[in-house]
């Protein structure tokens, strides 16, 4: 097997490395995504699933699952009206907010999937 994607076995699962590599793709998310709000785009969390599939495949199921909890406070505090107030959704942020979890979901499945599809194919 090629040596090209040793490194996303590199960290480990459960370790503190991999929830802080987690939180600092959801804080660089976050930035990249109040650029994105200051030009007016709303995509509440468009910018936060890759956060989310690189915290996944680098430090596996947990750490995906850490970034998805993380993440939907953040969300809603910072960027859905009222802005930095924690206000009541309406139905269609309930809409959002599912359809986000749901795709996470499959998101990190899929990460802890091609981890272990990895550590087969390196014995």
């Amino acid at each position: 097997m090629r040596k090209g994607n040793d490194y996303i076995l590199s960290l480990r699962p459960w370790s503190w490395s991999t929830f802080v590599v987690a939180l600092l793709a959801v804080a660089l998310a976050a930035a990249m995504q109040k650029i994105f709000a200051s030009f007016g785009l709303q995509l509440y969390f468009a910018g936060f699933v890759p956060a989310i599939l690189i915290a996944g495949l680098l430090g596996g199921a947990p750490a995906g699952a850490f970034a998805t909890i993380i993440t939907v406070p953040i969300v809603w505090w910072m960027f859905m009206p009222p802005y930095f107030d924690f206000s009541w959704p309406t139905a269609a942020d309930y809409d959002r907010l599912s359809t986000f979890l749901l795709s996470s979901a499959l998101l990190v499945c899929f990460s802890q999937l091609y981890r272990e599809a990895l550590v087969i194919l390196r014995k």
